[in-house]
């Protein structure tokens, strides 16, 4: 969630965690897929409302 927050594409979000970049967009997507939702607004909405979002 914080990298997301961060700003930075499945690309960078892999790189960072080692692993590939099609698991890093499916963990991305997977958390608000029952919402029915933009997945990276709703990371980053939720990152912000939670105080762990930095500029």
């Amino acid at each position: 969630m914080r990298l997301v927050a961060l700003g930075l594409s499945n690309g960078e979000i892999a790189e960072r965690l080692a692993i590939s970049p099609l698991t890093a967009k499916t963990h991305v997507a997977r958390p608000p897929a029952a919402l029915i939702c933009d997945p990276r607004r709703f990371l980053v909405d939720l990152a912000s409302s939670s105080g762990k979002r930095e500029n």
